[in-house]
């Protein structure tokens, strides 16, 4: 049956065989001169020639039908919507395919096509309020300039980028770790849709394959690649965003860095990135000077993007909610305790005004019973 195949959908078996990574797969790409179906053609013999290709490889390589559905595969394929993109075509992200590494294919759900510069907002998934709200900014800002927002859709601050993106009309681009027919997190099943309602969800695992520790770092490279730049908002020094921004500086992308407060974790890896050599951003015109833009206004892109900020009352506050709403200025996260040092508010004037800027949606209360300003 493999010698029927054209490149397209021997891609798509290749793409879905176990023990046969990204490395393996380029090495033999490269043995075979691009050729994909003379690979699964190809003997044991042949296989194990190339370097890196053991025997368990080389028996799953000539025995693909034995560990890949092919039929059911480009059924699920039609069934959901979901286009299997290779380097060949011509909607396959252009800069991703100029990367030292890009994958052979992706799944490719939703309409849209990248057709605009492209910039990555990645971070923890355990994000601040502070943090969230500036991804969430980002995202707004970048779209309404006519960037297509990239993230990961974990949860926290890949969440913001891409609903800041989608709240304004604009373009983005989810690059999941896993299969398409997988939603992760579940609890992000609204913003999937919307996604592939108005940008597109990409991945290049096959239909079934569930996250891990191996397909996440698979995933950052593919966002990283994609993008002139990744932004990273708030990340430990271990996070996975620091991964996506390693892959950013490997393939020759602007990596930048918000900086936060010294007394945060989630701001280390920011910090240790800005001390490495990346550009430190405080404004949407900070990254326009990085990428050597000019700053215009949708129209003249021949963008119709909504205002986000449009018609929201400002809030009334009392003045004792206004001291409160002091204390957080910095960023700071802080407990009722606290708060009553700093304004020197009785703690039931605390508690209350508290309560009154949690229904006005100005603060919220975290797990561990300290507050941060929304």
């Amino acid at each position: 049956m493999s010698d029927q195949l054209d490149q397209r959908r021997a891609l798509l078996v290749l793409n879905g065989l176990p023990h046969v990574g990204p490395v393996l797969l380029r090495r033999l790409m490269d043995a075979f001169e691009g050729n994909a179906a003379a690979v699964l053609s190809a003997s044991e013999s042949r296989l194990t020639g190339v370097q890196g290709i053991g025997k368990v490889a080389a028996q799953t390589l000539s025995d693909w039908q034995r560990h890949f559905d092919l039929e059911k595969e480009e059924a699920a394929l039609q069934a959901k919507g979901t286009r299997f993109i290779t380097q060949a075509c011509s909607d396959f992200p252009e800069m991703l395919r100029e990367t030292y590494d890009p994958p052979i294919g992706l799944y490719w759900q939703g309409e849209y096509t990248v057709d605009r510069p492209c910039v990555a907002i990645v971070g923890t998934r355990k994000s601040t309020l502070y943090g969230a709200k500036i991804a969430r900014g980002f995202g707004v800002e970048l779209a309404k300039l006519g960037f297509c927002i990239v993230s990961g859709m974990a949860r926290g601050t890949d969440t913001a980028a891409h609903e800041g993106a989608l709240d304004v009309g604009g373009k983005t681009v989810a690059v999941c770790g896993c299969g398409l027919d997988i939603i992760y997190p579940p609890e992000n099943f609204d913003l999937y849709q919307r996604i592939v309602a108005q940008g597109a969800v990409a991945s290049e695992f096959p239909f079934g394959r569930r996250a891990d520790r191996q397909t996440f770092p698979m995933r950052n490279r593919v966002v990283a690649g994609m993008c002139e730049a990744v932004i990273v908002v708030e990340s430990d020094k271990a996070g996975g965003s620091m991964i996506t921004a390693r892959f950013a500086g490997e393939q020759g992308r602007q990596v930048m860095a918000i900086p936060g407060r010294i007394d945060q974790a989630s701001s280390a890896g920011c910090h240790q990135l800005i001390r490495d050599g990346a550009t430190m951003i405080t404004s949407v015109d900070d990254v326009l000077e990085e990428l050597r833009y000019r700053r215009v206004e949708p129209q003249e892109l021949g963008l119709d993007l909504e205002d986000e900020a449009k018609s929201q009352p400002a809030a009334n506050l009392s003045a004792e909610e206004s001291r409160l709403i002091e204390a957080f200025k910095g960023g700071e996260i802080v407990s009722p305790d606290e708060l009553s040092l700093q304004t020197g508010l009785p703690m039931p004037v605390v508690s209350a005004s508290l309560m009154s800027l949690e229904l006005k949606r100005m603060v919220a209360k975290r797990t561990d019973g300290r507050f941060e300003a929304k």
